[in-house]
């Protein structure tokens, strides 16, 4: 057990109380939790710094708001409604087109009016939410996957999940729905998480049930070699982030729209230690890498440019 640890160590893993004391409890303030644990006031910064996310249609924040639901549905075939105090995919309802009076799921299953406001109401009562605390509905643009996606996604949307440290984009890896997830990328409930390469885009290798794989469970088809599109484009989408929310620690979620590119999905002031098996790469030896500099760039942009030139890999020609 102790050779293990120790080749684990020098492999540059992080455990998770590692992460906590040096780096979570070290680098993010804790009054900065509140920018990024509420989905709804990480939006609305975001939105006010610029940066892209998918667009708001409305929220619904007390039991009196639900008789207004229908009104703004009303314009929209497709659109999701979620949680904005959720974690892990829960209490996410996609709606993925309208047949006669009903709202058609991504399963083909309709559900009437009075279900869409029993759901936002499960969220206002706060089942879905950290803590159980009273929640809001948010009702925002269905994501369109980008289809270089499709051979490798189970229906859901993918997400990417950049960390970024000191500003720094550090490691990455693409989470791919399953059919086990039921269509969520959510690793915990059977999505694939795959690295990606910081200095180029490019995927590797995958983890499923912290297992290393090398293809989709359900395509049989290989996760290594995907360019991920406009990959500059979201590296500094993902270290603008940390002007945004002064968390030094971060994850960053971001999903690929086909029409409107990188968009920011959510905030993690406690990102998990997953992608380090999907990356087959130890984080701390990153993290050690950005805290040898002397200083940092200031821009976003420059930070980028500091993470592929440390995160590159070396040439054998």
């Amino acid at each position: 057990m102790i050779g293990t640890w120790l080749a684990l160590r020098k492999r540059g893993i992080l455990g998770l109380n590692a992460r906590n004391r040096a780096y979570i409890m070290k680098r993010n303030p804790r009054r900065r939790y509140p920018l990024v644990d509420d989905k709804l006031t990480t939006k609305q910064l975001a939105i006010e710094s610029g940066i892209s996310v998918p667009p708001l249609y409305g929220v619904i924040a007390t039991e009196h708001d639900l008789s207004g639901l229908g009104d703004i549905l009303k314009p929209y075939s497709e659109f999701v409604i979620k949680p904005a105090r959720g974690s892990g995919g829960a209490g996410v309802l996609v709606i993925d087109g309208r047949r006669r009076e009903m709202f058609v799921k991504t399963d083909g299953r309709g559900l009437p009016l009075a279900e869409i406001e029993y759901h936002a109401s499960n969220i206002l009562s706060g089942i879905y939410s950290l803590g159980g605390v009273p929640d809001k509905a948010m009702i925002e643009y269905r994501v369109r996957v980008d289809p270089i996606f499709d051979p490798v996604s189970y229906q859901g949307v993918p997400d990417i999940r950049l960390l970024v440290y000191r500003g720094v984009p550090t490691m990455a890896m693409v989470r791919l729905p399953t059919r086990q997830s039921d269509g969520k990328a959510n690793l915990h409930q059977g999505a694939v998480g795959v690295g990606i390469e910081i200095a180029t885009g490019l995927t590797t290798g995958g983890v499923w049930h912290s297992r290393a794989v090398q293809e989709h469970p359900d395509y049989g088809v290989p996760l290594a070699g995907i360019q991920i599109p406009t990959w500059p484009r979201l590296l500094e989408l993902g270290a603008q982030c940390y002007e945004l929310t002064g968390l030094g620690y971060l994850g960053v979620d971001i999903v690929l729209d086909r029409t409107h590119g990188p968009l920011l999905l959510e905030l993690n002031a406690r990102p998990g230690l997953a992608i380090q098996i999907a990356n087959r790469s130890g984080l701390k030896l990153r993290l050690d890498a950005i805290d040898a500099q002397e200083s940092l760039p200031e821009t976003a942009e420059a930070r980028c440019a500091l993470a592929v030139e440390l995160f590159k890999k070396p040439s054998h020609s």
